[in-house]
C-alpha cells in the first residue's frame, strides 16, 4: 500500500469552513482530554466558560471590550493575508497606534471630538508607517516579511518600555513607571456603555468586505496573493500594490491600538496590547480572511478569555487553560489546512488499480 498525495485546487468557501469547523471540534475534544487528566469535567468547564462570558450585563460588556481589538486587527491582518503578505506584526503595530495617541492625547492641546479624530488618524499613520518597513525590505530585498515583522514587534516592545519608564514617566506617579492617562475628553464615547471601538469594528467589517470584493486595488492585492508574476505580466505596479496594501493593513492594527490605549487601559503600557494582536492572527486563519466570520470568531475568543477568570474560580484550575485552548485550536486549524490543499489516495501496489481516497 503506498500513499499518494495530489494538489488541490481552491476549496469552495463551504468545504473551507466545514473542514476548520471540525478542526475547532478536534481540538477541543484533545482539550477535553487533558482536563480528564486533571480529574476535571470538560463539558462542565466549556459550559461555565462561555456561560460565565455571557452571564449578566457586565461580563457580555466587558467580552465585546475585549473583541474588539481583536477583530479590527484580524481584518487588518486579512489586507495583508489576501496578498500572501505574512503580517505578524500586528502587535508592534498596535504600539505604535498607542504611541501616536499619546502625542496627541497627551501631548498636544487638542480636546473633544476634533482632538479624537486627529488621535486616532495619527497612531494609524503611526502604525502603518511601522509596517510599511517590512513592505519596503519585502519589495527591495526579498526578505521574509515574517521574520522581519515579528523582530518589529520586540523593537515596538522596547520603545514603549524606554517610553514608560523614562521618557515619559508621569512625574505625578509617586515613583510608579506609568505614563499619564488620558483625559476624560480623549477617550472614544460610549454606546450602551461599550465604547464606540465595536461601531467602528462593524463599519470596517463591511468596509474590508467590500474593499476585497469591489475594489481596485483590492482585486490586485489578490491577483498578486495568487501569482506576482501573473500581476507584473499583466501590467499591474505590484510594487505600489504593495506598500498600499501593508500600509492599510498596519493603519487599520494601529487603530486597535489607539482605541486600547485611549479608552480601554486610559494609557500606554508594554501589556496594554493584552495579546490580541497575536490572537488576531488565529482568528484571521479560523475565519478564513472572510470579514464576518473573523468578527464572530473573535467574540467567541473574547469569551473564552472573559470565561477563564469564572473556572478558574468555580474549578480552582489556572486561567491560562484558555491560553491552552486557543493554542490547540491554532494547531488544529493550521493542520486542517493539509488536508484543504491535498487529497490523500492510498494505492495497493500489488494491482495497482484499486484505489481509496480520503
Amino acid at each position: 500500500m503506498s500513499i499518494q498525495l495530489i494538489k488541490r485546487g481552491k476549496a469552495p468557501l463551504k468545504r473551507q469552513i466545514i473542514i476548520k469547523l471540525i478542526a475547532v471540534l478536534l481540538a477541543f475534544v484533545s482539550i477535553g482530554i487533558f482536563l480528564l487528566f486533571l480529574k476535571v469535567n470538560p463539558l462542565l468547564v466549556y459550559r461555565e466558560m462561555f456561560v460565565g462570558a455571557l452571564r449578566g450585563a457586565y461580563n457580555i460588556r466587558q467580552t465585546i471590550t475585549k473583541a474588539i481589538p481583536i477583530a479590527i486587527c484580524a481584518l487588518g491582518l486579512s489586507v495583508a493575508y489576501k496578498m500572501n503578505f505574512w503580517n505578524i506584526g500586528a502587535e508592534g503595530q498596535m504600539f505604535f497606534g498607542g504611541i501616536g495617541a499619546c502625542i496627541i492625547g497627551l501631548f498636544t492641546g487638542l480636546r473633544g471630538p476634533l482632538g479624537i479624530i486627529v488621535m486616532c488618524i495619527t497612531g494609524m499613520i503611526f502604525a502603518g508607517i511601522w509596517a510599511l518597513i517590512a513592505a519596503l525590505l519585502k519589495v527591495k530585498w526579498g526578505t521574509n516579511e515574517t521574520i522581519i515583522t515579528l523582530m518589529l514587534n520586540s523593537i515596538a516592545l522596547k520603545i514603549v518600555t524606554y517610553l514608560q519608564y523614562v521618557a515619559w514617566k508621569d512625574p505625578k506617579a509617586m515613583g510608579f513607571p506609568q505614563i499619564a492617562e488620558f483625559s476624560s475628553d480623549m477617550r472614544l464615547p460610549s454606546i450602551f456603555r461599550v465604547n464606540i471601538g465595536w461601531i467602528l469594528t462593524i463599519v470596517l467589517t463591511v468596509f474590508i468586505y467590500l474593499y476585497m470584493k469591489k475594489s481596485k486595488l483590492g482585486y490586485e492585492a489578490a491577483v498578486i496573493g495568487n501569482s506576482e508574476a501573473t500581476a507584473k505580466y499583466v501590467g499591474m505596479n505590484t510594487t505600489k500594490t504593495i506598500l498600499l496594501t501593508v500600509f492599510m493593513s498596519g493603519a487599520i492594527c494601529g487603530l486597535a491600538g489607539v482605541i486600547q490605549a485611549s479608552t480601554v487601559n486610559r494609557t500606554l503600557s508594554v501589556d496594554f496590547t493584552q495579546n490580541a494582536g497575536n490572537l488576531a492572527i488565529i482568528v484571521a486563519w479560523i475565519g478564513n480572511l472572510h470579514p464576518v466570520i473573523m468578527a464572530i470568531v473573535s467574540v467567541i475568543f473574547a469569551a473564552l478569555i472573559q470565561g477563564s477568570d469564572t473556572i478558574q474560580m468555580s474549578f480552582n484550575i489556572s486561567s491560562a487553560i484558555s491560553e491552552i485552548i486557543q493554542a490547540t485550536v491554532l494547531f488544529f486549524v493550521l493542520g486542517s489546512e493539509f488536508f484543504l490543499r491535498f487529497q490523500i489516495r492510498l494505492k495497493r501496489k500489488n494491482t495497482g488499480k484499486k484505489e481509496v481516497e480520503a
